[in-house]
């Protein structure tokens, strides 16, 4: 993580996501993921777009070729924290293959975030997208409902 996330991450989580809550004046999340080679926690943060109770990603990594780190984490670990203002919660991950499901995350995650349709244009690579569902509260068993 570079200096310039660590510094937004800690500002997040101290405030309660009332700073470090933006990027370009567009909001964003706090993810954290179990790295799949070190076993240690990998912040990132994300822009915020959602679905109802689901938060959307997109491996966009600003277009470049490779899927990034983050990414490839969450998908190999198959489930995360993350912070949306003061909430915390556990998600699982679940990958969208082509479909209408798929086009309809894409259309909100282009609504979050417009930039994700030029980074499709600088790759041949399909830009993974992702639905983060509610598994808990952080740290917390999975919950129920009756």
């Amino acid at each position: 993580v570079d200096a310039a996330t660590r510094r937004q991450v800690e500002q997040y989580r101290r405030s309660d996501g009332r700073k470090g809550n933006t990027l370009m004046g567009k909001p964003v999340f706090l993810l954290d993921v179990v790295g799949r080679s070190s076993g240690e926690p990998r912040p990132v943060m994300l822009m915020l777009a959602r679905r109802d109770d689901d938060l959307l990603v997109c491996g966009s990594n600003g277009g470049n070729p490779r899927t990034p780190n983050w990414y490839r984490n969450l998908v190999a670990a198959g489930e995360a924290d993350v912070q949306v203002g003061a909430d915390r919660w556990t998600v699982r991950v679940r990958e969208l293959d082509e479909g209408p499901e798929r086009e309809e995350c894409w259309a909100l995650l282009d609504e979050a975030w417009p930039q994700f349709a030029s980074y499709q244009e600088l790759t041949d690579r399909r830009l993974p997208v992702a639905v983060l569902e509610r598994a808990g509260r952080a740290g917390e068993p999975d919950r129920v409902d009756q």
